[in-house]
């Protein structure tokens, strides 16, 4: 939910958790997905191609791009805790500035 002072509707409420459902959904698709990959990918390395260890690399990247959008998802994403966080507090600071701008 929003940390503004204005309360949401259903309708609101639903479009949020809705898209909130969706970007979570997204992820544990890609981390299913990263691990049925890479699983076969080592398998390659160790029982096709010998016992290179290539399979390293795509693991760690994809890893990296995997973790990036877990941040996003969880973290950042829209309607995200962190981010509502911060957004009121830049309202809250606006406000005070403009407050003080036209003073009493």
């Amino acid at each position: 939910m929003t940390t503004n002072n204005t309360t949401m509707s259903p309708e609101e409420i639903d479009r949020l958790a809705r898209k909130r459902a969706g970007a979570k959904l997204g992820w544990y698709f890609h981390a299913a997905v990263y691990v049925i990959v890479n699983l076969f990918v080592f398998a390659m390395s160790q029982y096709a191609f010998g016992n290179r260890a290539w399979s390293v690399f795509p693991l760690l990247g994809w890893g990296l791009g995997l973790a990036l959008h877990g941040v996003s998802v969880w973290l950042i994403g829209a309607g995200g805790e962190l981010r509502e966080r911060m957004v009121q507090r830049e309202r809250d600071r606006l406000q005070r500035d403009q407050d003080r701008r036209t003073g009493p």
